[in-house]
């Protein structure tokens, strides 16, 4: 509560990355917690598009931001820190996605049951609601069951809304071969499914108060320790 309200006294949730970035290398490392809740449903989504793990993903969310905190003198700002940051997530994911092996079976639900909850907007009618849920779902299972390359695509410009230019440089990837990816993932998707879902799609893989809250603090202690 105390790093809050400091937080809002000083008006520094409205700087941008850089800003804050600069103040954390000064010292003032109460305001990388503003990073790590402005990025940690990016991540959080990104790293679980690889992993399809929630325990994993959750994990080398917290690992970015160590390893981020720990490398912020390499960060020279000739790209923006959202881009940098991003990186170093799809990385560690990719090393520990090949560190476990190829062969071994994929869990997504070892983590505490949260699952993907579905947001349902309040204003809606308890049909509407219903209706929105089961879309959600859908879009969930059907991003979740694509292979690896296309799924981390998705992630990032569908339900990120990256673009193409951002996430051809976070997947070290040409941008054409970003559009390739994106355009047979919509394909294996069915043109069907996406046309029910909408605008509704940003409702899909929220990242819920108390696993942000979970990261933010776990990082801390890690950069204590």
């Amino acid at each position: 509560m105390e790093t809050i309200e400091i937080l809002e006294s000083t008006g520094a949730e409205g700087w941008t990355d850089q800003e804050i970035v600069a103040r954390v290398k000064a010292g003032d490392t109460a305001l990388y917690e503003i990073i790590m809740r402005r990025y940690n449903q990016r991540l959080y989504r990104v790293t679980l598009a690889i992993l399809r793990n929630d325990a994993e993903a959750e994990d080398v969310v917290q690992d970015t931001y160590v390893r981020a905190y720990q490398h912020l003198e390499q960060f020279a700002g000739l790209a923006p820190f959202s881009i940098w940051l991003t990186r170093i997530a799809v990385h560690e994911a990719l090393r520990r996605l090949r560190s476990r092996g190829r062969n071994q079976p994929l869990d997504c639900t070892e983590d505490d049951g949260e699952g993907f909850p579905i947001m349902v907007e309040t204003s809606l009618d308890p049909e509407q609601k219903a209706s929105v849920s089961e879309l959600g779902h859908l879009l969930e299972e059907a991003v979740l069951d694509l292979p690896g390359g296309y799924r981390t695509v998705v992630m990032l410009r569908d339900i990120e809304e990256m673009s193409t230019s951002e996430t051809a440089a976070v997947l070290d990837i040409t941008e054409q071969n970003v559009k390739v990816r994106l355009h047979r993932a919509h394909a294996m998707m069915r043109e069907s499914l996406f046309a029910k879902i909408g605008s509704s799609g940003k409702t899909a893989f929220p990242f819920m108060g108390a696993r942000c809250d979970r990261i933010v603090l776990g990082v801390f202690e890690r950069l204590k320790r």
